[in-house]
Formats: structure tokens, C-alpha cells, sequence
């Protein structure tokens, strides 16, 4: 199943992954990130072992190669399991077992990978990849380098099954996630994501930058300040004449 983009931004450290499958919750499995340690995407017939042990081998230096090559030695399923990584140091490295179903391979350049399986062909990787790196050049956040990819890998052909599921997840330089958003079953998932995103703009990434952090673990104490900055969007908005993206029924003061 599967096909996923893992990236680093070298200049903030931050990792990102997104996925999309015809696989219900494809990122409750896929994705696996720690903030400054690295970030892990295991799909094909998944284990995640391969995250989670994945990143425990990063925490203790071994380089993404090496990392590949233990967990596979040790699994009798590897044959049929794919993944693809990269370190706090930019170092990457991808695997695709010989038993994936077709079509499946992998791409590796500075800073990001690309692998699927079950897909229409090397074309969907190829544009994921290009459109990543062509967005990324130009200064665009993650978030949306990493929208515009997949959707570049769903106009080549995406997933040969159909659609379902997709996820984004990014990690900055904490433990917990500074974005992370699913669409888990879903007959346009991307499309899905794209609202979600609108969403999390709406209030939700600005309330994640008031969030305390190991170098401010008071964060943001006064919320006033985040409150008068929501409603000044809100306003904006409202001026512009555009809907709210949320879903979410009317705000009810407290």
C-alpha cells in the first residue's frame, strides 16, 4: 500500500512526512517522527518496528543505512516491507523489499525521499519528488511543499487501488508534534487535508506557537495576546466575505 514523502527543512531542522493510500488510518501506521532525532516512513505490508525501533537506533547515532540493515537482518518479512528515512544531520536512506507489490521503489535526494508500492507507476514518486523540491526552493512552508507533492503524486496515477486514507504529520525541535492531521477514510483524502490545513490556520497553529517548549517550558502565559491575534483574522476574514474552513458548530462565549 502506500506511497510517502519524508523531508528535513536543513535550515529550522524541522521533519515532515505525509501519505496517502487506499488503506483506511494509513497515518496511524506510516509515520514516525522525533523532533531533532529524525523522521521514519514504514508502509508496503508495515511494521512498526521499524518506526519505533527506527528511532530509538537514530537517538543512539547510527547513521539511516546502517539503521536499514538492522532492522531488515533481523525480520523474515523484510522482503515485503519498505521504509525510508532521514537523521538530524540530513542523512537518508531508503529500502524497498523485492516482494512489494508492483509497483514499488523508492527515491532519494538531499533533504527528502519518496517511496510507494501498489502504485500506478515510477511516475507517481518522480512528480511527488520534483514538485517537493521545486516548492521547497522557493521558500514554501512544509506543510505545503508537502501538500503540493502528494497531490503532483495523485495527478501521475497515485495509489493503483483508488483512494482512502492520507496523513501529514511535522515535528519541530520538541516531542510532540507542531502539525499532524488525517483524513482517515476519505473518497478525496488529500483534498481533505487541504480543508484540515485551512483549519489548523484558522486557530490552531497559532495557539501551537504560544505551546511551552524545552527552552520556554512557560510558553505563552497571557492569552490575551493569542485571543486578540485570532480575532483580528477572524475579522479579516469576515471582511473579505469568506466562510470559516472548520466544520466546527458556532463559537459560544464563555
Amino acid at each position: 500500500m502506500t506511497w510517502s514523502i519524508v523531508a528535513r527543512d536543513p535550515k529550522t531542522g524541522d521533519f515532515g512526512i505525509a501519505v496517502a493510500s487506499r488503506f483506511f488510518a494509513v497515518g496511524c501506521a506510516v509515520p514516525h517522527i522525533r523532533g531533532r532525532v529524525g523522521a521514519i516512513a514504514t508502509q508496503a505490508f508495515v511494521s512498526p518496528i521499524y518506526g519505533t525501533d527506527g528511532l530509538k537506533l537514530l537517538e543512539e547515532g547510527l547513521a539511516p543505512e546502517e539503521i536499514i540493515a538492522t532492522l531488515t537482518a533481523r525480520d523474515d518479512g523484510h522482503r515485503q516491507r519498505q521504509m525510508h528515512l532521514i537523521d538530524g544531520q540530513g542523512r537518508n536512506a531508503a529500502f524497498t523489499g523485492e516482494k512489494c507489490v508492483d509497483w514499488a521503489g523508492h527515491l532519494v535526494a538531499e533533504n527528502v525521499s519518496v517511496a510507494g508500492n501498489m502504485l500506478v507507476g515510477p511516475e507517481v514518486i518522480a512528480e511527488t519528488l520534483r514538485v517537493y523540491r521545486d516548492r521547497a526552493a522557493s521558500g514554501m512552508p512544509m506543510a505545503e511543499c508537502l501538500l503540493d507533492a502528494m497531490d503532483a503524486g495523485e495527478a501521475a496515477g497515485g495509489d493503483k487501488r483508488g483512494r482512502q486514507s492520507a496523513a501529514i504529520v511535522i515535528y519541530r525541535d520538541q516531542d510532540y508534534p507542531w502539525l499532524r492531521i488525517h483524513a482517515d477514510d476519505h473518497a478525496a483524502p488529500l483534498a481533505e487535508l487541504r480543508r484540515l490545513y485551512a483549519v489548523a490556520q484558522e486557530r490552531y497553529l497559532h495557539v501551537a506557537e504560544t505551546m511551552p517548549t524545552r527552552d520556554n517550558p512557560h510558553g505563552m502565559i497571557d492569552r490575551s495576546v493569542i485571543d486578540q491575534k485570532i480575532a483580528a483574522l477572524e475579522a479579516a476574514r469576515d471582511a473579505e466575505g469568506r466562510a470559516p474552513a472548520s466544520f466546527a458548530t458556532p463559537w459560544k462565549p464563555l
